[in-house]
């Protein structure tokens, strides 16, 4: 494929995106498959990396959600590129690129892939996620026991068990919504930290359907209020003006620690 072939390619993904242009290096580079240059709207590819059309794809799609994420977003995209945001993106053009047939995902037609996948999910994510979800209960149950004797339930999960009392409330919520372990230990936190039931039910039928994690969290955290471009820019503001705050209020307290340093007299040995 040529570089013009890429940039129709991901035109199919997505074609009301603001213009960009597909450069292929042709370079190897053991640094990175792929670069995205916002200030020109430029997606490198070392296409001397790959050995298959298919797989320069799958980094074309990536750096395409770099496009996607920075043009798009209300708010500037910090320097940490990765976000749960990028990731959506990113999921959910690679979702698009299977069905339309620019990308092929192996992992769901190998063999070795579908059997491999299979016995994780059943023996650690689904197994791991039942054994937590009765730890959930335990802990309940050992609540339940300090309240009875009138004693601090956090002082026996973080003295006695030595856990973190918020991963201990995390497991009893599995326990108490009946999250399902099938989705893992990890995704079981997601779930179990929606109080809301209609929403933990969506997004559970979202975990079943296959939908990505990052999907799964950003629909857990979409609201009205952050798809509105101007309340989004409004909230990013307060962040960075509170965060000014913080920093300056640190600034000044070590201000005054290297000031009370500076001015205590130099007494040299032998003349205390």
């Amino acid at each position: 494929m040529n570089q013009d072939q890429v940039k129709a390619e991901l035109l199919r993904l997505d074609p009301d995106v603001e213009d960009f242009s597909v450069i292929l290096s042709g370079k190897v580079s053991r640094k990175a498959n792929g670069l995205y240059y916002p200030d020109k709207r430029e997606i490198i590819l070392h296409n001397r990396n790959f050995d298959s059309d298919n797989a320069m794809m799958y980094t074309a799609v990536h750096e395409f959600a770099h496009h996607l994420h920075f043009t798009r977003s209300a708010v500037p995209v910090g320097p940490r590129p990765h976000t749960i945001e990028f990731r959506r993106i990113l999921h959910q053009l690679l979702e698009r690129a299977e069905q339309i047939g620019v990308y092929r995902n192996i992992f769901d037609s190998d063999p070795d892939f579908l059997a491999l996948t299979e016995r994780i999910r059943s023996r650690y994510l689904a197994g791991g996620g039942r054994i937590m979800k009765e730890f959930g209960e335990a802990l309940l149950e050992a609540q339940q026991l300090c309240e009875q004797h009138r004693m601090r339930f956090d002082d026996y999960v973080e003295r006695v068990l030595r856990l973190e009392s918020r991963t201990a409330g995390s497991l009893i919520r599995m326990h108490s919504y009946d999250v399902p372990p099938e989705v893992g230990y990890e995704n079981m936190k997601v779930l179990a930290g929606i109080a809301d039931p209609a929403r933990r039910g969506q997004a559970t039928e979202a975990f079943a359907a296959g939908k990505s994690r990052d999907s799964i969290r950003a629909l857990v955290n979409g609201s009205a209020e952050q798809q509105d471009p101007l309340r989004q820019l409004q909230r990013e503001k307060r962040r960075l003006e509170s965060t000014i705050r913080s920093l300056q209020h640190k600034l000044e307290d070590l201000e005054r620690r290297l000031e009370r340093f500076e001015t205590k007299p130099d007494v040299s040995p032998g003349q205390a």
